[in-house]
């Protein structure tokens, strides 16, 4: 069987423009589906910062799969996320968004491309940018082309410290079915069982985001003040899948200049890796 064809020329165009309107109520239901014990998120009065997921959302895999065969969709898993944070998302705003794929890397367990997306508000200031890397499992597209994103490797000079802080967070058995609506993310392997399995998963997988707004709050109400405000940067790569009914385990290591390294455990085994938090 032929290898599947990834299209260099959808790299570098942007999508058409989305638009979204911010509700408390939706602030609130995404802070709630992901156990967000910040009041803040939960009352609605200001977004989460994973949050900012959501707008662009219905962006983001259109923009991967003008690079990557449709047919490898079921085949899609979040390798890695990084929020550049330009200020808060509150309720009111109206929030225009766009994507593009910015490069792609093969190799023999897959393909990851790399989306860009830019989001801003009703006077066209910037919100937020993101660096979503689409892995497409057991894909080699033989090849790397465009840009990779930007680096956020775990400091292992810190580890000669001990952790700042250490949260033990609990996944629900119907997480994935309360953060599916909130987060707009409809994907089967996170709600069906059967396709989960399909696609070579052990069982219905958490989220990714999901699994990294647990992180987020974890470091917010550590080191943060938990206050999102004061969150510049964070970013994550995915490592192994997190399974409804586990629990996971934040280590965060302080760093220079606010910024904060961390990674997330399940029973020993990362299942986040190369955390970075930049803050104020």
């Amino acid at each position: 069987m032929s290898e599947p064809t990834f299209d260099e020329a959808g790299i570098g165009r942007w999508s058409d423009p989305d638009t979204f309107e911010v509700t408390a109520e939706r602030l609130a239901q995404y802070a709630e589906a992901t156990n967000d014990p910040i009041e803040r998120h939960r009352d609605g009065t200001i977004a989460s910062p994973v949050f900012a997921i959501v707008p662009v959302f219905n962006s983001l895999v259109p923009a991967a799969l003008s690079v990557a065969p449709v047919e490898l969709l079921a085949k899609l898993v979040h390798g890695e996320q990084d929020f550049r944070f330009h200020r808060p998302i509150r309720p009111g705003d109206v929030l225009t968004s766009r994507a593009k794929p910015i490069g792609f890397t093969g190799k023999p367990n897959g393909t990851a491309v790399v989306v860009k997306t830019e989001t801003t508000d009703a006077a066209g200031e910037l919100v937020n940018e993101q660096w979503m890397t689409a892995f497409f499992r057991k894909a080699d597209a033989g090849r790397s082309v465009g840009e990779a994103a930007p680096s956020h490797v775990f400091d292992e000079s810190l580890r000669g410290a001990d952790p700042a802080a250490e949260v033990v967070a609990h996944v629900d058995e119907d997480q994935t079915f309360r953060y599916s609506p909130a987060s707009g993310d409809p994907m089967p392997i996170h709600l069906d069982e059967e396709m989960a399995k399909m696609s070579g998963l052990p069982g219905i997988i958490a989220h990714g985001l999901c699994t990294m707004a647990f992180t987020s709050w974890a470091v917010l109400t550590e080191v943060g003040g938990s206050k999102v405000e004061n969150l510049r940067r964070l970013a994550v790569r995915f490592a192994k899948p997190v399974l409804p009914g586990q629990d996971i385990t934040t280590r965060i290591w302080r760093g220079t200049e606010g910024r904060f390294a961390y990674e997330t455990t399940v029973d020993g085994e990362l299942v986040v890796k190369d955390g970075l938090a930049e803050t104020l």
